[in-house]
């Protein structure tokens, strides 16, 4: 089949968010312009489709909802990322004008509205600069000497000096989109178990040719971008469909944008939640507090409480969740209640005299009082940032024994991506210089909602004093009944906590 480019029209289609109307078919949210479709007139057919990763939407999401409102069905074609802008193409003036009737009709999940622009455009890249089968032959044949089976490996490296290709006067550079895409063909027909890929030392200094490798290759679990030339972490926007567990980024320019190792890390297991190894070092292992775990009891209402909604207990069974763990003491799983960027701060009231002497010593050291701290560089390394910083901390901190029917919470800011509220109480340290010890606490938690009814700490503020005699009389003196053996099955020792703190959790005052 000849292909002509003359006479052929091609319609680029934008999706913007706000007023601002662009040439091209591009997707808007906020302040990030996606370059979304664009129609060409052809009677060939293309069947290469590319589903949209955007920064801000997932790709599947967004292919889905506009295929879903768009009354003729349509096959996008050469995606690609034009700095903060996503673009694709599509055949037919129809479907270009179809998809000008998209436009406004579909909401993300802050419920705005994504806009669908449609203009004239010149030969998808593509299409223009497809690889001819000779070429594709001898970069296949290339591929296969490169591929350890027993490894399922595939090692890309400096494929552009590759003799196999260099011999036959053919030039592969994996950093222009019609090079990549042909790789990536190849690799779905030829490697179907791919789990290794190595694009080390190829100048990559953009991922628009691997926007398709989750399709294309979505068994992928190691991946090897070391001593490319990335410049942003949003590049790794376009990749973040693979499920990785290994990722090496070493020798770009991206990671001297980071001052901080912990920072680093974390950055970048936004992308892959299930990274176990970065840049050939182990990382800890993904840990998440599951808030709705099956057996978890809700809490008991009051009647005078039966109006609450549905935030307040959501408070309640995150608290509950949260000092069952913390009391337990493998405080390391409370990584998942915090948020990736969240800070921490502990004060205690001033010491006049030798701090060794104080009953609170052991919480001198991490004591952050602003009006008292006269060194700046110290009251910086004093506010703990990140959520491995933070519960790095909290391990240090002595063990404890949570009063729960002392708990008074108040909820006292509420909007829809934060929430404010304080819980007091009193708790018993069971470890330590101090064991036995009553203290009281203020802690001050401002949260945002996560998905499955669960939240992320984003700020945790904690006071910690010594408990007044009327408090340390009146701790623990409640005792929570629990079902008696002769009566019922028999309950396994984390049963009947959660069991104590489910009725416990009934009494505290809102």
């Amino acid at each position: 089949m000849i292909m002509h480019h003359a006479m052929i029209t091609y319609h680029a289609i934008t999706l913007h968010h706000a007023m601002i109307t662009y040439h091209a078919i591009t997707l808007h949210h906020a302040m990030i312009t996606y370059h979304a479709m664009i129609t060409y007139h052809t009677v060939i057919t293309y069947d290469h489709a590319r589903v949209a990763c955007g920064r801000k939407y997932d790709r599947t999401w967004l292919m889905d909802s506009i295929q879903s409102h768009c009354s003729v069905p349509f096959t996008p074609v050469d995606f690609h990322y034009v700095k903060n802008r996503a673009q694709f193409f599509v055949q037919d003036a129809s479907t270009a004008s179809a998809l000008k009737d998209v436009s406004y009709k579909i909401c993300d999940q802050e419920n705005r509205k994504v806009f669908i622009f449609v203009n004239m455009s010149a030969v998808p890249y593509s299409v223009r600069d497809k690889l001819e089968p000779e070429i594709m032959e001898q970069l296949k044949l290339a591929m296969c000497k490169r591929y350890d089976v027993s490894q399922k490996a595939l090692d890309l490296q400096l494929l552009r000096y590759d003799l196999d290709l260099v011999d036959h006067d053919v030039v592969i550079i994996l950093n222009r989109r019609n090079c990549m895409a042909a790789t990536l063909q190849i690799i779905k027909k030829n490697f179907p178990e791919l789990l290794s890929l190595n694009l080390h030392n190829n100048r990559l200094c953009q991922l628009d040719g691997l926007s398709d490798i989750a399709q294309m290759a979505p068994t992928v679990k190691i991946l090897n971008l070391s001593k490319n030339e990335l410049n942003s972490t949003w590049e790794l926007c376009k990749i973040k469909g693979l499920k990785l567990e290994e990722l090496w980024l070493e020798d770009n320019p991206l990671c001297h944008t980071f001052s901080e190792k912990s920072t680093y890390i974390s950055t970048i297991r936004k992308y892959f939640p299930k990274l176990l190894r970065l840049d050939g070092q182990d990382l800890l292992p993904p840990i998440a507090v599951d808030i709705d775990r099956h057996y978890l009891i809700k809490p008991l209402i009051k009647e005078t409480c039966k109006g609450l909604d549905d935030m307040k207990t959501q408070v309640l069974q995150f608290l509950q969740q949260y000092y069952l763990i913390y009391d337990s003491g493998d405080r390391q799983s409370l990584l998942g209640a915090y948020h990736d960027e969240a800070c921490f701060s502990l004060t205690i009231p001033f010491i006049q005299d030798n701090p060794a002497t104080s009953s609170l010593f052991e919480y001198f050291k991490d004591n952050r009082n602003m009006k008292n701290l006269q060194d700046p560089n110290l009251r910086f390394q004093l506010l703990k940032r990140t959520k491995r910083d933070i519960v790095s901390s909290l391990c240090v901190f002595p063990k404890t024994q949570h009063d729960l029917n002392s708990f008074l919470v108040d909820m006292w800011l509420q909007s829809e991506n934060l929430l404010f509220f304080c819980v007091n109480g009193v708790f018993k340290e069971m470890e330590g210089m101090s064991q036995g010890s009553v203290r009281a606490f203020t802690r001050t938690f401002i949260a945002t909602p996560a998905s499955n009814s669960s939240m992320f700490i984003v700020n945790d503020e904690l006071f910690v004093r010594d408990a007044t005699p009327i408090e340390t009389q009146s701790a623990f003196s409640t005792q929570v009944p629990i079902p008696s053996c002769s009566t019922g099955p028999t309950l396994s020792q984390e049963q009947q906590e959660i069991v104590q703190i489910s009725f416990s959790l009934s009494q505290m005052s809102l």
